[in-house]
């Protein structure tokens, strides 16, 4: 009906100037009248083949609204020169790496993406925002297959409330202490500098922020997060960790400082988290981290991004730790760690930028046989060279040090696909 309408309106309009016109000129022959009159038929034609193509290149959902899908395929081509804990994202290099082993190349479609999000205006007197992504880096079956066959996995899923001077989140997003990561072509699936200054893990959570107005805004945020570990589980496991035991969720805080719109927007803020962790025969063990992050436009095209932490038993929050969450006395391990990355944008086209991150655990207090200390530095290039086409590529560096001696892993990596 509404293409009908405007199809119908835009036809009085075409058909108001040709009729005033015979009036003014009773010269005009009906040869001229009827090409006037085949255009103006030829344009309202063209007019509603547009509309109808627009609406059937949408995606509708039962409830009406309109739904925006997303994606990134990407094929990716990767070369390591020692062990690591995962060949085509690796976040350490293993112990067992002191001998250089060969250099294989390995191809994995895994770190592809896919999204989907809706909208919605006077929700709770406020605008709502939905939106889900996923990737296929949940694993491989057990096949002959290997890591061709990859698993999907759900990364984060969000239903926003904003009003003017505030917000209310309700899913499965990044910690709000840390919820900056670096860009990177290469670590999609596990960000950048995972295990190496990075808390990324996307947990389910509720959020809200309560804003004040104007160029400098500063916001109040708190969070209620899953309490949980990072242990790994095994394929059917649903069992609770040492943290869901103790009963009591993450709890987080924040307070923020924004100024600026879109690409050139700022902001800088710092929050706290505390969890527990079940303490079997004695009283829970508290968990904690301060933290800061940033994301500075240092001029148009220029980008300053990067967080540090602090805390203890923080393998939770993603990798916190070098992935350690106790010490020699199976208390919570000392932490602290940080990464910062310079990011440039050569118009919409190309894509620069490198970084350096680290987690420095009390060393001390590790294990005998665990990682002292991870860093690693990496440096990308991205081009966009038409239509939907990706490429990026990426060379890291990881460095980790054991009781032992430190290793070192050259990481090359090459992504080619498309994005829509």
């Amino acid at each position: 009906m509404a293409r009908v309408a405007v199809a119908g309106a835009l036809c009085g309009l075409l058909t108001l100037p040709l009729s005033a016109q015979v009036r003014r000129d009773s010269s005009a022959t009906p040869d001229s009248l009827a090409i006037r009159l085949r255009r103006a038929e030829e344009a309202i034609a063209q007019l509603r083949q547009q509309l109808d193509e627009q609406a059937s290149a949408g995606v509708t959902t039962r409830s009406r609204m309109q739904l925006e899908l997303t994606g990134r395929v990407l094929v990716h081509g990767v070369r390591n020169d020692r062990r690591v804990n995962n060949a085509d994202d690796p976040q350490f290099v293993r112990p067992d790496s002191i001998s250089p082993p060969p250099t294989p190349v390995v191809m994995s479609a895994r770190q592809t993406t896919l999204g989907a999000a809706l909208s919605a205006r006077d929700v709770l007197g406020g605008q709502f925002v939905g939106d889900v992504d996923v990737d296929f880096y949940g694993g491989q079956q057990a096949s002959s297959g290997g890591r061709t066959f990859p698993l999907l996995r759900l990364r984060t899923a969000r239903g926003i409330v904003r009003w003017s001077n505030g917000e209310l989140l309700v899913g499965q997003e990044s910690p709000l202490i840390a919820g900056v990561n670096p860009v990177s072509p290469a670590a999609i699936g596990t960000p950048a500098f995972a295990t190496a200054g990075n808390l990324w893990l996307w947990l389910p959570q509720i959020r809200g922020t309560i804003e004040s107005s104007g160029d400098v805004r500063i916001a109040l945020q708190g969070a209620v997060l899953a309490n949980i570990t990072g242990d790994p589980i095994g394929l059917f496991d649903t069992d609770v960790d040492q943290a869901e035991r103790t009963g009591r969720p993450a709890l987080e805080s924040r307070v923020r400082v924004r100024w600026g719109e879109a690409d050139h927007q700022g902001e800088i803020g710092c929050g706290a988290h505390v969890a527990w962790l079940d303490g079997v025969n004695s009283a829970p063990m508290t968990t904690h981290a301060f933290a800061c992050d940033a994301r500075v436009a240092l001029a148009s095209a220029l980008e300053l991004r990067g967080e540090g932490y602090d805390g203890r038993g923080l393998r939770g929050l993603g990798g916190g730790g070098i992935g350690q969450n106790l010490n020699r006395s199976a208390l919570p391990l000392d932490d602290r760690g940080g990464w910062l990355q310079v990011n440039l944008r050569a118009g919409t086209q190309f894509g620069f930028g490198s970084g350096c991150g680290i987690d420095a655990p009390r060393e001390a207090d590790v294990v005998s046989s665990g990682r002292l200390r991870n860093q690693a530095c990496a440096g990308y290039a991205t081009i966009r060279p038409g239509g939907p086409l990706f490429l990026g590529t990426e060379f890291r560096q990881l460095q980790t040090k054991y009781a032992a001696g430190t290793v070192t892993n050259n990481h090359v990596s090459l992504a080619l696909g498309f994005e829509f």
